[in-house]
């Protein structure tokens, strides 16, 4: 069959399922953007996460490339159309992860409105503060979802015994995508922004959703509304979301993702804005880890061999 490159952790099933049917896997995490354009030209397949940007120049580099597998959905990594003009095959498996993300969205929420991270701190201190951690409860908040693709749609499945006011806005789905659940109302960005007290971002990232949430769609809110983003960290305006979350026009975020996701390549602006974040209460944060569980990364490899075998 040929040579595949696996440019990041995967789950083992990947591997042994690939060489089941015929292709030769050099298993190499640890391998840099660098050293896999210096290589990709000895390889009929490609499997990536993240971190490997496969553009024109690396895709002219891959003279013998037949496909491009993604584990997980984030395809703004991929030239697609110039791929497809080199007869490139490319596979994402959103499939894989999107019940993670949609737990992890939840997860956040909750210990937001609970002020759970806070209250653990304390309690491992010694510090008893029952009134200052009294929390919020979901049930009566309208909540509005922006992008119903895969992961979307699974958040607002997780929301179906929640007694919650659910708006639905997919600019690019037909009337009727939410039919199927009755507790999901099919809506819009105005009024999403005009009556959620919560919204959660579910959005690839391209040219039209880069810095979807700045200060403009921010201003347009109800004040006061919680903000999740378990998708692309660019979809949100950082310089944008500090001043918002401080001056309580954004009353407290749940996020996964970031602008910036590496700490070693802040510019001094950076730094302020992430340090002003990092010391707010109000914010929940975890390190892009919504979509990789121990169960979607066998999901994730599963649904990539499956693709890859059907061709």
């Amino acid at each position: 069959m040929g040579r595949v490159l696996i440019t990041d952790d995967c789950h083992r099933l990947l591997i042994e399922g690939l060489e089941q049917i015929g292709w030769e896997c050099d298993f190499e995490p640890n391998i840099t953007p660098a050293e896999t354009i210096d290589r990709i030209g000895a390889y009929e397949g490609l499997v990536i996460n993240s971190k490997i940007l496969v553009n024109r120049e690396f895709l002219d580099r891959a003279h013998q490339l037949r496909f491009v597998a993604r584990l997980g959905s984030g395809m703004e990594i991929v030239d697609r159309a110039y791929a497809a003009e080199k007869g490139v095959k490319v596979w994402s498996s959103p499939e894989g992860n999107r019940n993670a993300v949609a737990e992890q969205a939840l997860g956040m929420l909750l210990g937001l409105a609970n002020h759970l991270p806070r209250a653990d701190r304390e309690v491992r201190q010694n510090i008893w503060r029952r009134e200052a951690n009294r929390g919020w409860e979901l049930r009566g908040k309208t909540l509005g979802i922006i992008g119903f693709g895969h992961t979307g749609s699974q958040f607002a499945r997780k929301l179906a015994g929640m007694e919650m006011r659910v708006l639905a806005y997919d600019k690019y789905l037909p009337e009727g995508f939410a039919a199927e659940m009755s507790w999901v109302s099919e809506s819009n960005l105005i009024q999403i922004q005009a009556d959620a007290d919560i919204i959660s971002l579910h959005l690839p990232l391209t040219l039209e959703t880069l810095h979807f949430v700045d200060a403009q769609f921010i201003g347009k809110c109800k004040r006061g509304f919680v903000l999740i983003n378990t998708a692309r960290g660019k979809n949100v305006k950082t310089e944008d979301l500090v001043p918002g979350l401080e001056t309580g026009q954004i009353g407290g975020a749940c996020l996964d993702v970031f602008e910036n996701e590496k700490p070693e390549t802040f510019t001094d602006i950076e730094r302020g804005w992430y340090q002003r974040l990092h010391q707010m209460e109000n914010v929940v944060l975890s390190p892009h880890v919504a979509g990789w569980t121990h169960e979607s990364k066998k999901l994730l490899a599963e649904i990539l061999l499956q693709k890859i075998k059907s061709g």
